[in-house]
């Protein structure tokens, strides 16, 4: 059985963009995230010190890599993805070992 994927990326926000309007641009971006095949759950966090940090799981790695290759060409896409700090994002994948919800 293929184990499920754990994509995690780590960014902050460019100077000026508000934490609670990103917030509502990252809300918006669930429906392109949950329109994906192999979409299985998403989680966005923030740290005291501004490092937001996103798990989403997948299906498997093909979904992931979809998902990626897809993501700018929805126009809701983008002011989530414009208030991001390019050079501060860190993406991960890895297997899932162990999940308890």
């Amino acid at each position: 059985m293929t184990k499920h994927i754990i994509e995690t990326v780590t960014f902050r926000l460019k100077d000026g963009v508000k934490p609670a309007d990103f917030a509502k641009s990252a809300t918006a971006m669930n429906a392109y995230v949950t329109g994906c095949t192999g979409f299985i759950a998403r989680r966005l966090s923030c740290n005291a010190d501004g490092l937001w940090i996103e798990h989403i799981e997948w299906q498997d790695m093909d979904a992931a890599k979809a998902a990626a290759a897809g993501i700018g060409a929805p126009e809701g896409n983008r002011p989530f993805l414009s208030a991001i700090d390019g050079p501060t994002v860190t993406m991960t994948h890895t297997e899932l070992e162990v999940s308890v919800n």
